[in-house]
Protein backbone atom coordinates (compact mmCIF):
# COMPACT_ATOMS: atom_id res chain seq x y z
CA UNK A 1 0.00 0.00 0.00
CA UNK A 2 1.16 3.39 -1.13
CA UNK A 3 2.37 5.83 1.93
CA UNK A 4 -0.06 8.45 2.35
CA UNK A 5 1.71 12.09 1.52
CA UNK A 6 0.85 15.07 3.72
CA UNK A 7 0.54 18.22 2.14
CA UNK A 8 2.68 20.77 2.64
CA UNK A 9 1.49 23.90 5.15
CA UNK A 10 0.88 26.92 3.02
CA UNK A 11 3.74 29.67 2.49
CA UNK A 12 0.76 32.19 2.55
CA UNK A 13 0.84 33.83 6.13
CA UNK A 14 -2.34 33.77 8.01
CA UNK A 15 -5.18 36.08 6.56
CA UNK A 16 -3.32 36.81 3.33
CA UNK A 17 -5.65 34.76 1.19
CA UNK A 18 -8.18 37.25 0.30
CA UNK A 19 -4.87 39.34 -1.25
CA UNK A 20 -4.35 35.74 -3.08
CA UNK A 21 -7.28 35.84 -4.49
CA UNK A 22 -7.74 39.31 -5.99
CA UNK A 23 -3.93 38.83 -7.06
CA UNK A 24 -5.23 35.87 -8.96
CA UNK A 25 -8.09 37.92 -10.31
CA UNK A 26 -5.55 39.97 -11.87
CA UNK A 27 -3.80 37.57 -13.46
CA UNK A 28 -6.73 35.93 -14.58
CA UNK A 29 -7.71 39.31 -16.94
CA UNK A 30 -3.83 38.93 -18.10
CA UNK A 31 -4.45 35.21 -19.32
CA UNK A 32 -7.44 36.79 -21.39
CA UNK A 33 -5.74 39.66 -22.79
CA UNK A 34 -2.51 36.74 -23.87
CA UNK A 35 -5.42 35.14 -25.59
CA UNK A 36 -6.78 38.30 -27.52
CA UNK A 37 -3.32 39.28 -28.53
CA UNK A 38 -2.15 35.75 -29.67
CA UNK A 39 -5.18 34.84 -31.60
CA UNK A 40 -5.16 34.59 -35.50
CA UNK A 41 -7.44 36.96 -36.07
CA UNK A 42 -8.78 35.05 -38.59
CA UNK A 43 -10.51 33.03 -36.00
CA UNK A 44 -12.55 35.70 -34.54
CA UNK A 45 -15.69 35.28 -36.37
CA UNK A 46 -15.82 32.08 -37.76
CA UNK A 47 -18.99 30.38 -36.49
CA UNK A 48 -18.30 26.75 -35.04
CA UNK A 49 -21.24 24.61 -34.56
CA UNK A 50 -22.35 23.95 -30.42
CA UNK A 51 -22.30 20.51 -29.26
CA UNK A 52 -25.71 18.54 -29.08
CA UNK A 53 -27.50 21.32 -31.42
CA UNK A 54 -26.34 24.12 -30.00
CA UNK A 55 -25.98 27.28 -31.95
CA UNK A 56 -22.90 28.29 -33.58
CA UNK A 57 -20.91 30.81 -31.80
CA UNK A 58 -17.68 32.52 -32.61
CA UNK A 59 -14.54 33.27 -30.52
CA UNK A 60 -15.69 37.00 -30.37
CA UNK A 61 -19.43 36.11 -28.94
CA UNK A 62 -17.34 33.88 -26.08
CA UNK A 63 -15.05 37.01 -25.18
CA UNK A 64 -18.08 39.41 -25.17
CA UNK A 65 -20.16 37.04 -22.97
CA UNK A 66 -17.28 36.68 -20.91
CA UNK A 67 -17.31 40.65 -20.63
CA UNK A 68 -21.25 41.20 -20.28
CA UNK A 69 -21.19 38.56 -17.38
CA UNK A 70 -18.69 40.53 -15.69
CA UNK A 71 -21.07 43.61 -15.77
CA UNK A 72 -24.07 41.45 -14.96
CA UNK A 73 -21.76 40.73 -11.91
CA UNK A 74 -21.52 43.79 -10.84
CA UNK A 75 -25.08 44.87 -11.55
CA UNK A 76 -26.58 42.30 -9.36
CA UNK A 77 -23.82 42.60 -6.52
CA UNK A 78 -22.22 46.14 -6.79
CA UNK A 79 -24.72 48.42 -7.90
CA UNK A 80 -22.64 51.19 -5.74
CA UNK A 81 -19.64 50.47 -9.00
CA UNK A 82 -19.67 52.22 -12.30
CA UNK A 83 -20.05 49.07 -14.87
CA UNK A 84 -18.57 49.38 -18.04
CA UNK A 85 -21.23 49.04 -21.20
CA UNK A 86 -22.46 45.79 -22.64
CA UNK A 87 -20.68 44.62 -26.19
CA UNK A 88 -22.81 43.39 -28.73
CA UNK A 89 -21.11 39.97 -30.14
CA UNK A 90 -22.13 40.85 -33.45
CA UNK A 91 -20.14 43.72 -33.56
CA UNK A 92 -17.35 43.85 -31.10
CA UNK A 93 -13.96 43.66 -32.19
CA UNK A 94 -10.86 42.13 -30.63
CA UNK A 95 -9.30 45.95 -29.60
CA UNK A 96 -13.15 46.94 -28.18
CA UNK A 97 -12.84 42.89 -26.46
CA UNK A 98 -9.85 43.96 -25.18
CA UNK A 99 -10.33 47.31 -23.59
CA UNK A 100 -13.70 46.34 -22.26
CA UNK A 101 -12.31 43.24 -20.71
CA UNK A 102 -9.50 45.39 -19.07
CA UNK A 103 -12.46 47.72 -17.76
CA UNK A 104 -14.65 45.05 -16.04
CA UNK A 105 -11.84 43.34 -14.82
CA UNK A 106 -11.06 46.29 -12.83
CA UNK A 107 -14.53 46.75 -11.57
CA UNK A 108 -14.93 43.01 -10.80
CA UNK A 109 -11.40 43.36 -8.86
CA UNK A 110 -12.65 46.63 -7.03
CA UNK A 111 -16.13 44.30 -6.07
CA UNK A 112 -14.06 41.38 -4.89
CA UNK A 113 -11.85 43.96 -2.66
CA UNK A 114 -15.08 44.81 -0.90
CA UNK A 115 -16.62 41.33 -0.88
CA UNK A 116 -13.15 39.59 0.60
CA UNK A 117 -12.63 42.23 3.04
CA UNK A 118 -15.12 40.82 5.65
CA UNK A 119 -15.47 44.31 7.02
CA UNK A 120 -18.99 44.63 8.70
CA UNK A 121 -19.54 48.10 6.50
CA UNK A 122 -18.67 46.29 3.24
CA UNK A 123 -21.03 46.67 0.61
CA UNK A 124 -20.82 43.33 -1.51
CA UNK A 125 -22.60 41.24 0.72
CA UNK A 126 -23.88 38.56 -1.32
CA UNK A 127 -23.16 36.68 -5.00
CA UNK A 128 -26.20 36.44 -7.55
CA UNK A 129 -25.79 35.90 -11.40
CA UNK A 130 -29.32 36.49 -12.03
CA UNK A 131 -30.61 33.08 -11.66
CA UNK A 132 -30.38 30.57 -8.84
CA UNK A 133 -30.64 31.79 -5.39
CA UNK A 134 -27.79 34.59 -4.31
CA UNK A 135 -24.76 33.21 -2.09
CA UNK A 136 -22.58 35.07 0.55
CA UNK A 137 -19.97 37.03 -0.90
CA UNK A 138 -16.14 35.67 -0.52
CA UNK A 139 -14.30 32.52 -1.67
CA UNK A 140 -17.21 30.96 -3.67
CA UNK A 141 -18.15 33.85 -5.28
CA UNK A 142 -14.63 34.22 -6.14
CA UNK A 143 -14.68 30.67 -7.44
CA UNK A 144 -17.20 30.91 -9.17
CA UNK A 145 -16.07 33.96 -11.27
CA UNK A 146 -12.26 32.36 -12.21
CA UNK A 147 -14.06 29.03 -12.89
CA UNK A 148 -16.06 30.53 -15.38
CA UNK A 149 -13.36 32.49 -17.03
CA UNK A 150 -11.34 29.21 -17.44
CA UNK A 151 -14.26 27.39 -18.99
CA UNK A 152 -13.99 29.81 -21.72
CA UNK A 153 -10.82 30.14 -22.13
CA UNK A 154 -10.63 26.66 -22.58
CA UNK A 155 -13.18 26.71 -25.16
CA UNK A 156 -11.91 29.34 -27.10
CA UNK A 157 -8.38 27.30 -27.12
CA UNK A 158 -10.29 24.05 -29.13
CA UNK A 159 -12.65 26.46 -31.23
CA UNK A 160 -9.19 27.67 -32.53
CA UNK A 161 -7.34 24.81 -32.76
CA UNK A 162 -10.85 23.49 -34.69
CA UNK A 163 -10.27 26.07 -37.21
CA UNK A 164 -6.28 24.96 -37.61
CA UNK A 165 -5.80 28.05 -36.27
CA UNK A 166 -4.67 26.84 -33.18
CA UNK A 167 -2.14 28.99 -31.18
CA UNK A 168 1.70 27.82 -31.02
CA UNK A 169 2.68 26.35 -28.08
CA UNK A 170 4.49 28.84 -26.43
CA UNK A 171 1.99 31.57 -27.00
CA UNK A 172 -0.89 29.00 -25.63
CA UNK A 173 1.32 28.08 -22.66
CA UNK A 174 0.99 31.95 -21.83
CA UNK A 175 -1.97 31.73 -19.97
CA UNK A 176 -0.02 28.99 -18.13
CA UNK A 177 3.05 30.93 -16.97
CA UNK A 178 2.18 32.56 -13.66
CA UNK A 179 5.25 33.54 -12.51
CA UNK A 180 5.74 35.88 -15.65
CA UNK A 181 1.82 36.59 -15.60
CA UNK A 182 2.30 37.88 -11.46
CA UNK A 183 4.86 39.95 -12.63
CA UNK A 184 3.66 41.74 -15.42
CA UNK A 185 0.75 43.05 -13.34
CA UNK A 186 2.79 44.51 -11.28
CA UNK A 187 2.55 42.22 -8.23
CA UNK A 188 5.53 42.17 -5.86
CA UNK A 189 5.68 38.60 -5.11
CA UNK A 190 5.37 35.93 -6.96
CA UNK A 191 2.35 33.11 -6.88
CA UNK A 192 1.92 31.16 -2.99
Amino acid sequence: MPEKVQPEPSNSAPGELPKVLLETWAVNDAMNQHLLKELDPKAWRVEVKGAGGDAPRTIAAIFVHMHNCRVHWLKYNAPHLESPALLDPRRCTRTQAASALGKSAKQCLRMLEDALSGAPDRKVKKFACGWGRAWPAGGTMFAYMFSHEAHHRGQILLIAHQLGLRLSRESAGGIWNWDRLWKEQGLSKRPR
